[in-house]
């Protein structure tokens, strides 16, 4: 390929609704093409996949240049970039946890980068810093992902991500000193520390220098590290050569009498297999042979295992397993399926308490060891709590959060089922200004589908107000309410926070779901084309006053939406999104998704379907879009950059409105995960800046 063809030119493209002129850089083509079933699909910026090649640098420098230039032009950003720092300037504090006598939480003074880790010796007694990853890095891109204390209570294994890749470090201390040991251990990913005796058990890959970060990740192995021994002696624990593209990882319970071996990546859910560590010679048992299933370990009571399941309970259940007799035909309901569906169960004080999704809020129940419900907790509103504790302790604490109340900690006594404040955030806005309330809309083919809305009290049904709508709809992930500072300036400005709860999550447990993947993926994107045009007959808004947003599988979600209705929204911010469906699952762990998406690859019916809706492929040009920020940053290996590039560049070649279609690549930088404090700070302001200034917003 001729050197000329990647020079970046520009092209002046006039933006009257900005009042900016935009000169956008005109992205080279190239003649790739794709073949599948017989039909030809060209990829014309094919060379935008090289993550790592000069002229994709070049390229990205010339975007960020355009975008940066447009953004800090517009007048709101200054003012609500320092909003947005005085609303996320406060102390955030997590739930505390015991471990060998000591008291763990983490905690967050307001804008630094990253939490700290704390320890007291006793519940309430004096903290003092244990970990600080604000240390490992000048700028905060350094994360702390996990951290895991051995069961004898002598060393604490902690990982690391650097610039927001999937790929994690482990590194080790010493309990009682807090010093670091020689211990590293490197190309982890999907993993922690899973401690036995002296030492632990991690899955890797074999290293990929130089591509990491695009490369499809293949053969996961589980190996142990014993401690003192440097990493080129560890062994390997287990592989399994013949499924290259599936996940293995193991959990040791706190006795060290059972270990656990977790298989998945061929479905929406996992297999299992379990072994007696009391016998020296015990293999492997496999449980279960079916991963369109979850079956998760929640902990044991003696020889006695707890499982939270959705086999044969769409909802969710959890079963009793005997750990000689482990097979799926011996299990024995505890709790079966119910109304609601099940986020979490834990053995707290020898209880069973789990938590339900009801119309995508939380509820919360205790129940005996043998199933029987003792009571539902009363939680302080509609909203999401998670709970933790220990199985031979009586702390139970609970974190609760909606809309407009911030992460707030509870105690909870189970002998007296009383709730108590343990500590509760002051940020720097009027709660009380505000009302969120959930409303239920009929989607495309009937069903019915519901959505939260927050905004200020005394807002008026005219038809004028401006409306961020948030979705995802995937992976069996729901949506609950949750709450955000980066949101309050876009509200104290009359804006309408809408959170749709579409098909492809969990709200309605796995039926739910699998309305919304493969074939039937077009359900998710008309539920949300639909709360919009509700929206909008409700005269709550108006498509001049509406943007739409969403991340990864939620990129995907604004991405179909936007080609497929563009006279419907007024911006689109899509964030990390899967926009290339036909070759999603060549980079990295993209085919870990083809049990929600099928692939272009498994039949001419699936590939059609696919290109029916991916993003990339349906824009058209001499389409008026509407203003877009695509954001990616450098080091994403979840959802490679090279999805929202080859978008971007499409999008600008085919738009002929006035709106401007920009891109905003971060550096240091991944999917979203571990993104230190005044990254987020920057990133928020530039969204919500773009959000209001196109909306025509005052700020």
């Amino acid at each position: 390929m001729r050197k000329a063809l990647f020079t970046i030119a520009m092209t002046t493209i006039a933006l009257a609704a900005s009042a900016q002129k935009i000169n956008y850089p005109t992205t080279p083509r190239d003649n790739a093409v794709d073949e599948y079933f017989g039909t030809k699909v060209p990829d014309p910026y094919r060379w935008l996949e090289n993550d790592t090649s000069a002229q994709t640098a070049q390229w990205v420098e010339a975007e960020n240049a355009v975008t940066n230039k447009y953004l800090s032009q517009m007048p709101q950003r200054k003012k609500l970039l320092n909003r947005l720092r005085e609303v996320a300037n406060y102390e955030r504090t997590g739930i505390p946890f015991e471990k060998h006598g000591k008291w763990y939480f983490y905690k967050n003074d307001g804008l630094q980068n990253q939490s700290v880790l704390y320890v007291m010796d006793e519940l309430g007694g004096t903290p003092r810093v244990f970990l600080d990853p604000n240390l490992l890095s000048s700028d905060g891109t350094v994360a702390l992902q996990s951290v895991t204390f051995s069961h004898n209570g002598k060393y604490v294994a902690y990982s690391i991500s650097r610039s927001g890749s999937d790929w994690r470090e482990i590194y080790v201390l010493d309990a009682a000193t807090g010093r670091l040991l020689d211990d590293h251990i490197l190309w982890v990913k999907f993993s922690g520390a899973a401690w036995r005796g002296d030492g632990f058990y991690y899955s890797a890959y074999d290293p990929v220098e130089g591509n990491e970060l695009s490369a499809v990740n293949e053969c996961h192995k589980i190996y142990y590290h014993r401690i003192g021994t440097p990493q080129s002696d560890d062994v390997l624990f287990y592989m399994n050569p013949a499924y290259p593209k599936r996940f293995y990882g193991v959990g040791v319970n706190e006795e060290e009498t059972i270990m656990v071996l977790y298989e998945s990546g061929a479905g929406s859910g996992n297999n299992l297999f379990v072994r007696d560590l009391k016998q020296s010679d015990s293999q492997f048992i496999q449980m279960t042979s079916n991963m369109d299933y979850t079956y998760d370990f929640i902990d044991n009571i003696g020889d006695t295992m707890y499982l939270q399941t959705n086999f044969e309970a769409p909802k969710g259940k959890v079963v009793a397993v005997d750990l000689h007799n482990p097979g799926i035909a011996n299990w024995r309901t505890v709790i079966p399926e119910g109304e609601g569906v099940v986020e979490s169960t834990d053995i707290i004080d020898n209880h069973l308490l789990l938590t339900y999704t009801k119309d995508a809020s939380t509820h919360a129940y205790l129940h005996t060891l043998d199933g029987k419900m003792l009571r539902e907790i009363k939680l302080p509103s509609v909203g999401s709590a998670g709970f933790s504790g220990k199985k031979d302790r009586k702390e139970c604490f609970y974190s609760f959060s909606s809309f407009t109340v911030p992460g707030t900690i509870y105690r909870y006594d189970i002998a007296t089922d009383q709730s108590m404040v343990y500590y509760a955030p002051k940020v720097n806005f009027r709660a009380n200004d505000f009302v969120s309330e959930q409303v239920f809309f009929t989607s495309k083919d009937d069903t019915k589908v519901p959505m939260f809305l927050t905004y200020k009290k005394g807002l008026k049904r005219n038809g004028k107000n401006p409306v961020l709508v948030y979705g995802y709809g995937g992976f069996n992930i729901g949506l609950s309410p949750s709450f955000s500072a980066m949101r309050i300036p876009f509200l104290e400005s009359g804006g309408i926070y809408v959170m749709v709860n579409l098909r492809g999550g969990n709200e309605y447990g796995e039926e739910w779901h699998l309305a919304g993947t493969k074939m039937r993926k077009q359900n998710v994107f008309d539920d949300f084309i639909a709360a919009t045009e509700w929206l909008i007959a409700q005269r709550y808004t108006t498509a001049q006053k509406v943007a739409i947003q969403g991340g990864s599988n939620g990129g995907l979600l604004v991405g179909a939406c936007m080609t497929q209705r563009p006279d419907l929204f007024a911006a689109a911010i899509p964030q990390v999104g899967v926009m290339d469906m036909l070759r999603y699952h060549k980079f990295t762990i993209g085919w870990n998704w083809a049990p929600d998406y099928g692939t272009s690859e498994d039949s001419r019916e699936m590939f059609e379907y696919l290109l029916g809706y991916s993003p990339l492929h349906n824009l058209r040009p001499g389409t008026s879009y509407p203003a877009t920020l695509v954001t990616t940053a450098d080091h994403d290996d979840r959802v490679v950059p090279a999805h929202s590039f080859k978008f971007a560049a499409t999008l600008q070649a085919c738009q002929t409105g006035d709106a401007p279609v920009l891109i905003r690549i971060d550096s240091k930088a991944g999917h979203g995960g571990g993104k230190p404090m005044a990254k987020v700070l920057d990133e928020q302001a530039d969204i919500y800046g773009f959000i209001m200034h196109n909306l025509k917003m005052k700020y």
